[in-house]
């Protein structure tokens, strides 16, 4: 398959500028292309990823990427899908933001090929001594407002009365369209690729080529992505599914992938992974066979941290995961214990009430409600029903004392199957 058929097979192909001539282009030699990532956080969020592994994609079909980090762009703010007037960053802010995103681009392109290396650029770099007059001047002159008002980022924000648009985020496509401009100039640079509400951003730069180059460049756009239930991608109730793992843990980006609807795991092995077509048609067929193995989610979610966070950080998910399925917790570390610990209830234990003789295990499990009073707890002990850290005790006598607390901190009780609770002991 050529890489436009690719992205025609995997869903990811939502519109392109004159598509017979574009693949002929890919076919004949290498091409420059491009996506633009705003840094309105100091993180990417699992919706990039659809762009960003596009652009990986391409870069294994021997083409070479270029990620930009919208320093100006960003200091401006999309009007695109937005039903409100972005708030302006501070430049500190920005850069922060720039610097932690570049180190997420570097994680999933290729910087070390000698043959088709990617490339991260700012395009602060370009703008930022661009005088007001001759922006006006030089690139202004070739937009008419007609035009601009036609497009659907901006009309539809214009159609809001209340809300309305205001000059600088109209400017926005003006700002982008340089950056395509200067890039084809400067890098040769053909093609801009991006999600499908960029759209009129991407052709305003085509046009903008045309115009002052006589040039000829391309526009690719990639479909918004909603679950099946339509509700928004990369969304839960805990809120956005980031990148970085001080955001978002490695267990919890781990744990969205395999509880992603039954409905939506075989698009989303297409979207977001580089399985080929033969190993996702083998999973499709497994998924129909057998679909309460969840083989296909667990390749999705593996596959996706991988990508993300590499296949160390995958092994530790993937073991505070076994731990909430009754895993042994022998040789565990800490951080992987730490994942899973905001993932049950806890209660928290005065390091007094385990000094010498110990904390009655029946007086604990009435305590934390897995049972309902010591008389049930005596019963489920002595019925095998309770594991403390995963092990099962028999002893209704038991007392809980510091040598039962791993990293002399924490204890895991477990009624049956499901039923969680941590003990931690107070700093």
């Amino acid at each position: 398959m050529s890489i436009i058929e690719e992205l025609d097979w995997r869903g990811l192909l939502a519109d392109c500028t004159d598509r017979e001539a574009l693949e002929q282009r890919l076919i004949s030699h290498p091409m420059t292309l491009y996506c633009g990532f705003d840094p309105t956080a100091d993180s990417l969020h699992v919706g990039n990823l659809v762009p960003l592994l596009a652009l990986r994609r391409f870069q294994l079909a021997g083409h070479k990427p270029i990620a930009v980090a919208g320093g100006a762009t960003g200091s401006i703010g999309d009007p695109s899908g937005k039903s409100a007037e972005r708030q302006l960053l501070s430049r500190e802010a920005l850069q922060h933001n720039i610097d932690c995103i570049k180190v997420q681009l570097a994680a999933l392109l290729d910087f070390e090929t000698t043959t088709n290396p990617a490339n991260v650029v700012d395009n602060a770099s370009w703008t930022a001594h661009v005088g007001f007059l001759d922006f006006l001047r030089d690139i202004g002159k070739h937009f008419t407002v007609n035009m601009m008002v036609a497009k659907e980022s901006v009309r539809a924000r214009m159609e809001d009365r209340e809300i309305g648009i205001s000059y600088t985020e109209f400017s926005y496509m003006l700002l982008q369209a340089f950056d395509f401009f200067h890039l084809n100039q400067a890098l040769g640079c053909e093609l801009q690729i991006g999600g499908s509400d960029q759209w009129g951003n991407i052709t305003a730069g085509t046009d903008l080529i045309r115009k002052k180059l006589g040039r000829h460049a391309f526009g690719l756009t990639l479909p918004l992505i909603t679950n099946a239930d339509g509700s928004k991608f990369g969304k839960t109730v805990a809120g956005a599914i980031w990148l970085d793992p001080r955001r978002t843990s490695i267990y919890r980006f781990y744990q969205f992938w395999v509880r992603i609807d039954d409905r939506d795991v075989i698009r989303y092995l297409k979207y977001f992974t580089l399985m080929t077509r033969e190993e996702i048609h083998a999973l499709e067929h497994e998924h129909v066979l057998r679909p309460e193995a969840r083989v296909a989610h667990k390749t999705l979610a593996k596959a996706v941290t991988d990508l993300v966070h590499g296949p160390a950080a995958t092994e530790e998910a993937l073991r505070a995961s076994e731990i909430l399925f009754g895993g042994n917790l022998e040789g565990i570390s800490e951080t992987t214990f730490n994942e899973i610990a905001s993932e049950v209830p806890s209660t928290r234990l005065s390091p007094t009430r385990i000094d010498p003789p110990g904390l009655p295990i029946v007086e604990l499990l009435a305590e934390t409600a897995l049972c309902a009073s010591k008389g049930q707890a005596r019963k489920d002990v002595e019925a095998g029903g309770i594991y403390l850290n995963n092990q099962r005790i028999h002893d209704t006598q038991k007392r809980v004392s510091a040598c039962d607390f791993l990293f002399n901190r924490h204890l895991l009780l477990r009624k049956g199957k499901r039923n969680y609770h941590l003990c931690s002991l107070e700093k």
